[in-house]
């Protein structure tokens, strides 16, 4: 099974600093600002403080779908570097208490909206520009089913399964056995789905599909914790085929490299002001 030694938990946990991993230096069992810093505020009515992880890019992907339909949709997006802890500045905790990328600031009505939590997003421009959320009836409720799917399932996929996989200090079997089963019980899941479907919710691309693809559409391209062949994600054929159709899209494309710092230059917008900046040369 392992050669880890077995572990008894004290009777009351205390938080160790050097824990180790990636992550460890900030991240602490208290919430709150850290430091006083106040955000940057762009001209446009939409404020998006975030970075490109899954989380981040399915709102950059809601954005940039929307202004691919034509709607007045544009936004300043703010690179929010969680692994300097950007997360907890005073600016981004007024904004989201729970000191978690992607954090919105909507300065369209009477008086600034803060609305956090990527499902929450989602869901306020949806219904705001009326796009990519059925208005009412079975379609409507099918979509939230795997909007809501999503927001319960990804933390396996990363707080569980990425963190033991590709993140701790030292390999244990146990837990990247037990989330490497829920993971691929998740793919099944979406496999059997999407073999009846184009989309997660139907015959219509939508909200489910930008919560859901960031996560799992970039697991089955590759492109999340190095994983691919281990979780023989090639077996998942119809997840495949979706993941591959929505990264064809030029919204995704975009989507994809606003707020990214890291990679290939080419793939890069750390901030995102206009739809010029995707012209203009990218990170040096």
């Amino acid at each position: 099974m392992t050669d880890q030694p077995s572990y008894t938990p004290p009777r009351v946990w205390a938080w160790e600093a050097e824990n180790g991993g990636t992550f460890a230096s900030i991240n602490r069992p208290i919430s709150g600002a850290r430091e006083e810093k106040e955000l940057p505020v762009g001209d446009h009515p939409y404020q998006l403080y975030s970075m490109a992880t899954p989380n981040g890019v399915k709102v950059t992907l809601m954005f940039e779908e929307l202004l691919e339909a034509g709607f007045d949709a544009e936004y300043d997006a703010w690179l929010i570097k969680i692994g300097d802890g950007d997360q907890f500045g005073s600016g981004f905790v007024e904004i989201n208490p729970n000191s978690k990328i992607p954090a919105l600031v909507d300065h369209t009505g009477d008086a600034p909206l803060n609305v956090f939590e990527s499902g929450s997003i989602l869901m306020h421009l949806a219904e705001k520009f009326g796009a990519f959320l059925p208005k009412q009836g079975a379609a409507r409720t099918e979509v939230m089913n795997w909007l809501f799917w999503q927001m319960g399932s990804a933390p396996f996929l990363g707080g569980g399964f990425g963190h033991f996989y590709s993140y701790a200090p030292e390999k244990m079997e146990y837990p990247i056995d037990r989330y490497a089963m829920e993971t691929k019980r998740q793919l099944d899941v979406l496999d059997k789905v999407l073999a009846e479907r184009e989309f997660i919710a139907g015959d219509d691309y939508s909200i489910a599909d930008m919560a859901i693809w960031p996560w799992y559409g970039g697991l089955v391209l590759g492109r999340l914790y190095d994983a691919a062949e281990f979780l023989d994600v090639e077996s998942y054929t119809n997840v495949v085929r979706w993941a591959k159709a929505i990264d064809a899209r030029p919204a995704a494309y975009r989507a994809r490299m606003v707020n990214r710092s890291w990679g290939a230059p080419e793939e890069q917008l750390p901030e995102r002001h206009s739809a010029s900046d995707f012209d203009r040369p990218k990170a040096a």
